[in-house]
């Protein structure tokens, strides 16, 4: 399952239409909004997590965008919970940055939050999902 929080801007024109409902029909996704609005005569604007198979994630933005929805991703960053971490270095061995590491002799993880380019590649494997892709805000307008 591969998910982000994205930013879509809809052109006047396009506010009415059931977009988000084409992409959970059409494209087998699944959508929270987090935020959204809707300017009279304007623009509209939805802050949603989007969740899907990469390939059916990839289509349903490539549709969005041929409708002429300005998609963005969200500020975001990976958090890991250490209540849930088991110590077992799967994340160590995807994470192109170092900033997963296995600090040694303890044989512990550890996370080191300034060096994450939020790549992604350690949330899919971590066996005990302890890291999660959060949004760095909660206010997006």
């Amino acid at each position: 399952m591969y998910s982000k929080i994205l930013i879509l801007r809809f052109p006047k024109t396009e506010i009415k239409k059931p977009l988000v409902c084409t992409l959970a029909r059409e494209y087998d996704l699944i959508f929270n909004i987090l935020n959204a609005g809707i300017l009279p005569r304007k623009e509209g604007y939805m802050v949603l997590e989007l969740s899907g198979t990469r390939k059916n994630f990839k289509e349903g933005l490539q549709y969005l965008k041929s409708q002429g929805v300005d998609v963005q991703n969200a500020s975001q960053e990976v958090k890991r919970d250490e209540s849930v971490c088991i110590q077992c270095g799967a994340c160590t061995a995807v994470c192109p940055t170092g900033a997963l590491a296995i600090q040694r002799p303890e044989m512990a993880v550890t996370f080191d939050q300034t060096q994450c380019s939020v790549c992604e590649l350690c949330v899919p494997a971590c066996p005990p999902r302890a890291m999660r892709v959060r949004p760095t805000r909660q206010s997006f307008f």
